[in-house]
């Protein structure tokens, strides 16, 4: 099995690329839901983010408040290199744990949406190919004014606050252009679906597996022999 990291920007269509992918069956793992997981009460994470600022970050039910931490660390490096401290360790060990089940089940490759994938850099080194869905700035802007009902300013200003789609698209292994009818696009992802199914990539690990478990068996037979020799 190998993982493919899939970004976008605001208003480029990542969410509807990612419900064709899944119509055809592929794994997909959203880590902003992941993220959003790991700190919740009885976890790790929870507990260390009160420790380090504070019970001013919860709610009511014990559940962090988002907006207050956001405010937190609004401008603080050294804040926000806290809270990630925290919180990606968990995020990879969630990563993982959900990745290994798909491993089980037999998948080739596992989708991970990952909406900072180029601005962060955290999984990159995770990922055996990379995906951006792309769309040219105009219509980026078009869609955000229709879909959000904002002014041109408004939009301007959001699609300002990410990383252009131009530089996440230069630094893509694969980009998916959304910038015209969606029957295309759609063509275009069946077709980087199938060149990924058609993929060797994901051999290596799955040998490997595989090599480690008949070990594993091997050794059991022969500590069993050893120890039940009449058996």
């Amino acid at each position: 099995m190998f993982l493919v990291g899939l970004t976008g920007g605001i208003a480029s269509g990542k969410s509807s690329v990612i419900q064709v992918f899944q119509q055809l069956g592929c794994a997909v793992i959203d880590v902003d839901v992941m993220a959003r997981h790991v700190v919740q009460p009885g976890y790790p994470a929870h507990r260390r983010i009160v420790e380090a600022f504070g019970t001013e970050v919860l709610l009511e039910n014990g559940d962090i408040n988002r907006k207050v931490l956001g405010d937190l660390i609004f401008n603080q490096p050294d804040r926000r290199q806290l809270l990630n401290a925290i919180t990606h360790p968990e995020i990879l060990k969630e990563m993982m744990k959900e990745t290994f089940k798909y491993f089980l089940r037999g998948y080739r490759y596992v989708i991970l949406d990952i909406p900072l994938l180029f601005e962060t850099k955290k999984l990159l080194k995770y990922m055996k190919h990379t995906v951006v869905v792309y769309c040219d700035r105009d219509t980026q802007l078009a869609r955000l004014m229709r879909r959000n009902s904002l002014n041109r300013k408004d939009a301007e200003a959001r699609i300002n606050a990410q990383l252009p789609l131009t530089d996440k698209a230069r630094m893509a292994r694969h980009v998916l252009d959304n910038s015209g009818e969606w029957s295309v696009t759609k063509r275009q992802v069946i077709l980087l679906h199938a060149e990924l199914e058609r993929s060797l990539e994901y051999l290596p690990l799955r040998l490997g597996v595989l090599t480690g478990l008949a070990a594993i068996a091997s050794l059991l037979y022969l500590l069993t022999r050893y120890l039940l020799p009449y058996a």
